[in-house]
């Protein structure tokens, strides 16, 4: 029988774009919108400026463009910048079930390549969609999830961007194994990147993972070679991770003819994807009964162990930066009671200490609830509690957060979530472009022409 890498590269080599239906194709399309736009909100945060001043430093030959800055670099080093803006505010899509994913961090590891090669739009969403479909699986095919035993789920990801990057590159199937191997052998991610006191390395572990499949493709296409059992060979992922069984037959399910990608979801605010529910009951309590966050006495928040555990644990009450406030479900809720919601500017350093969201830091409790966690991963409940000084009590229950697939987000409200994330650093004229531009995407000669749409139009000073 094949090996698991084999089956992937045929699904990979085998995939035409007539093959996907049209609602796949419109979602991808989607998810590169609301990608390009997390992206361009990030371009002046403090620490991706330190990753453009690393990324120039490398040099490389200037076959792809950064996002932002419109500088140039090879494409491993142009797929990890760009990854990484489109990840750095922890801001676009989310798919949850075994394990978490945000498949639109593997983007740029067909783009950047396509860039250099001048590849057409078509072959490029082949590859956008390619990197949804094996990426999804993986999340609904190790029980219990990686991230339960201790890994991040770039783990995965290290496993699904090398056929991504392959398909761009136009490897063989054998080729293609090989690059499996080589990048399935070497980003095993650690779990320690999204605990306790965060770095950021939280943001930075899955783009890496991107360009290791950039790198192990180019590999691969000189003639270098892998192990060709990865996965379930000796001493492969199924061996080593001996505490989380792999279900190939779900990893390899219905390829090519059930498109997972209409089931991944968006995120309506930008933080860790468990902190949704609790925050849109909170928002729906303060809105809907007109209130201040003078008027909170208590809030308190029924919601799953990983919630209470992960993203309620010390450290969370007293966050010092952004990568532990985006991940602190304590401060989010404060936030959105303090200012109506969360956006990329609540974690400025200033807002990280405004007072009133100090205040209400200490005036929240989050439980595990043993009956909710019995309901994860296919619904996410969370239920909200908020005492109010003058001894009245609120109760809201929210199941699906906005952007899922059962509470989804028009093509109205994702264009709005872009020219939010984009108006900062690109005129309007630009914006409607860039709209336009991902629409037609298949209808691209050249990937290129889109990317360079990307570079900011807008400084500083007039934004």
């Amino acid at each position: 029988m094949s090996s698991i890498t084999r089956r992937m590269a045929d699904f990979t080599l085998g995939l035409r774009f007539e093959d996907i239906p049209a609602p796949a194709v419109k979602e991808a399309k989607r998810f590169l919108l609301d990608s390009v736009g997390c992206a361009l909100a990030a371009v002046r945060n403090e620490d991706m400026a330190a990753m453009y001043r690393f990324t120039d430093k490398l040099g490389g030959v200037p076959e792809a463009t950064l996002i932002g800055s419109g500088a140039r670099t090879n494409a491993p080093n142009a797929a990890l910048m760009n990854s990484l803006l489109v990840r750095a505010l922890d801001y676009n899509d989310i798919y949850w079930e075994q394990d978490p994913s945000h498949p639109s961090d593997i983007i740029f590891g067909a783009i950047s390549p396509a860039e250099a090669l001048g590849r057409d739009g078509r072959e490029t969403l082949v590859a956008m969609v390619i990197a949804y479909e094996l990426e999804m699986r993986w999340c609904l095919a190790c029980f219990p999830g990686v991230r339960e035993v201790g890994w991040h789920h770039a783990t995965l990801t290290q496993f699904v961007s090398p056929f991504v990057a392959g398909r761009i590159y136009g490897l063989d199937a054998d080729q293609l194994v090989a690059a499996a191997g080589i990048a399935g052998s070497s980003h095993f991610t650690l779990g320690g990147v999204v605990a306790g006191h965060l770095t950021n390395m939280k943001n930075t572990a899955d783009p890496l993972a991107t360009q290791a499949g950039v790198l192990a493709a180019m590999m691969a296409r000189e003639g270098y070679e892998g192990p060709v059992e990865v996965i379930e060979g000796k001493e492969g992922f199924q061996h080593v991770l001996h505490n989380v069984e792999l279900r190939p037959e779900i990893l390899l399910e219905q390829l090519g003819e059930r498109f997972l990608i209409t089931d991944c979801g968006y995120k309506a605010f930008p933080t860790e994807a468990l902190t949704h529910q609790p925050m849109s009951a909170v928002q729906s309590i303060m809105s809907e009964n007109r209130l201040t966050a003078e008027d909170v006495a208590k809030i308190h928040i029924r919601t799953t162990t990983r919630g209470a555990d992960i993203l309620s644990d010390p450290s969370k009450y007293d966050p010092q930066t952004k990568e532990t406030a985006d991940h602190s479900l304590p401060y989010c809720l404060a936030a959105v009671a303090a200012d109506g919601g969360v956006y990329p500017n609540s974690f400025e350093q200033e807002k990280l200490f405004d007072p009133r969201i100090r205040r209400l830091l200490g005036l929240i409790e989050v439980v595990a609830d043993a009956e909710i966690d019995a309901m994860f991963p296919g619904t996410k409940r969370a239920v909200a509690t908020i005492d109010t000084t003058d001894g009245r009590q609120f109760t809201a229950t929210v199941d699906h957060a906005k952007g899922s697939p059962q509470n989804p987000m028009s093509d109205e409200e994702l264009i709005a979530k872009f020219t939010a994330n984009a108006e900062g650093v690109m005129s309007e004229a630009r914006r409607d472009e860039i709209i336009a531009a991902t629409w037609g995407f298949d209808g691209l000669a050249d990937v290129g022409d889109y990317v360079r749409l990307l570079v900011a139009d807008r400084d500083r000073a007039n934004s």
